[in-house]
């Protein structure tokens, strides 16, 4: 379906449109893009009496994965002489950033009869229409005419909407215990105002009560209000690190436990049926179509668990699936699909389901890369399993370690299993801890039993268990204080074959 095109330009064999297309990203999903290009007669814009010169089909994933796309354009699935396409992503930047600001007064008036004030100051940002949004209440100091605030972070969109001009309404208060505390005095402020702290000036405010200034005639405030920091947090988005050259390192673990089923038997969770692929294969698809265009070299390491393995035939629950310990790596995901189904009448289903050992390993690779000069490799290992774990124990004490990593998990249920208990490694209710009671530093596990999306499309179930990878990543560096790498020329103009 046509979304829209650019500008015509005239005479022209190697053309740079000024166009730009406002496209919505979503990391979850495959959003397919074809590009066309027409050469328009000198009589009139319209494509009816157009020459076809070509076209160039990708992902979005593939371009912003790259940030400049140039690949050959086609025509009738040959390439058009040297013709080829250049595309370039940016992100429209948002008001994601952050401000530390922090606060103390002096000489505010005292409303206590047998003590000193208790104050606490509000901040609120002055709405279009007039109304009032509470931004920030501090903590109150007791006892204190010349209070000294803790410092707080707040988001630019919560403090201002963005708008460094918009108005910003301060109110100062004396505490009182039954709730009717006593109105100190207040001022009105904007963002700009206080940014230029950073500058070195000296920003504060006269503290002001209304009903004194009419009142009192030598009145001059209720005290002063000043800014001692004011620090803006650059908070980066998922496509700044995407942008900036972070790779996303894609490993699957398939379970080869007997309880799924001789493959041999039709009723079997991996038979491999001439037309029909098995759950196993289609979460294996519909995730790592998605991952796979954030990884330049599209190398996937594939490993089994829960099986006898040739030569001796001892169970192992971290087994290279094309049987090379050395290089696990699968040639892109139809290389993962072909080595499943090439290992399957290899092997002998056995057991336990124990899952510690392949996030361990992964975990490692993750930790080695933490290390590493550059780190900006993220790993996400997509576990596949037939029943509930019997290491959990083993499992979340190997979670709780990997969520220090640059590291997600996304565990997919097939069969008709319960797999109940399986929802305490997501977290959605409540902070998973280690046996020892150590919690998560952050949430990075993400389960989903497949019947839930027996029905629906492949797109619906990456979608569900991708959706949150994109706030992990960026929750994972920003902790870290990573910021995202400049790309060189060279490597974000990287060409690829059609």
């Amino acid at each position: 379906m046509p979304v829209d095109r650019t500008e015509v330009i005239r005479s022209s064999s190697s053309p740079v449109f000024s166009k730009i297309f406002l496209v919505d990203y979503y990391f979850e999903e495959v959003q397919r893009l074809r590009f066309e290009l027409h050469d328009i007669s000198s009589g009139n814009n319209g494509l009816r009496d157009a020459d076809f010169l070509g076209a160039m089909e990708c992902t979005l994933g593939q371009i912003v994965s790259q940030r400049k796309l140039t690949k050959a354009l086609l025509k009738q699935g040959n390439t058009a002489g040297k013709s080829s396409i250049m595309v370039t992503a940016e992100e429209l930047s948002g008001n994601d950033d952050y401000v530390e600001l922090s606060f103390s007064a002096r000489k505010l008036d005292d409303k206590d009869f047998f003590s000193k004030s208790d104050p606490f100051l509000e901040i609120f940002r002055i709405n279009d229409d007039g109304t009032e949004s509470l931004v920030h209440r501090t903590e109150t100091v007791m006892n204190n005419l010349s209070p000294v605030w803790k410092s707080f972070k707040v988001s630019l969109n919560t403090l201002c909407s963005g708008d460094h001009d918009r108005e910003l309404k301060c109110t100062v208060w004396d505490w009182d215990s039954n709730g009717k505390h006593d109105f100190i005095g207040e001022f009105q402020t904007t963002f700009k105002e206080m940014r230029a702290e950073q500058e070195g000036k000296q920003i504060q405010w006269e503290c002001i009560n209304p009903k004194y200034q009419i009142k009192k005639k030598n009145y001059r405030n209720s005290g002063t209000v000043i800014l001692n920091h004011c620090k803006i947090i650059k908070m980066y988005s998922f496509l700044d690190y995407i942008m900036g050259g972070c790779q996303i390192q894609f490993t699957v673990a398939i379970d080869f436990t007997a309880s799924n089923g001789d493959p041999r038997n039709s009723c079997s969770l991996h038979y491999i049926h001439p037309y029909q692929p098995n759950e196993y294969l289609k979460a294996l698809v519909a995730v790592g179509e998605i991952c796979q265009d954030y990884d330049s070299d599209k190398m996937f390491p594939a490993f089994g668990f829960g099986a006898l393995i040739p030569p001796d035939f001892k169970v192992s629950h971290d087994f290279a699936v094309n049987f090379d310990e050395d290089n696990p790596e699968c040639a892109g995901i139809q290389g993962v699909v072909e080595a499943y189904q090439n290992c399957l009448p290899k092997i002998q289903l056995y057991g336990p389901t124990n899952i510690a050992p392949i996030i361990q390993k992964v975990a490692s690779s993750a930790s080695e890369e933490m290390h590493t000069k550059e780190a900006m490799e993220y790993f996400i290992l997509l576990i596949l399993t037939d029943g509930v774990i019997t290491d959990m124990a083993d499992t979340r004490e190997a979670i709780v370690h990997a969520s220090h990593l640059p590291m997600s998990v996304i565990i997919v249920g097939v069969g008709n299993a319960d797999f109940t208990d399986m929802q305490i490694l997501d977290g959605d209710d409540g902070i998973l801890r280690s046996p020892k009671g150590e919690p998560v530093l952050r949430d990075i596990v993400q389960f989903v039993p497949f019947k839930d999306f027996k029905h629906a499309s492949p797109a619906a179930l990456a979608k569900s268990v991708l959706a949150e990878v994109p706030n992990q990543v960026v929750d994972y560096y920003n902790a870290k204080g990573i910021k995202p790498k400049c790309m060189s020329d060279y490597e974000s103009t990287r060409t690829f074959s059609p």
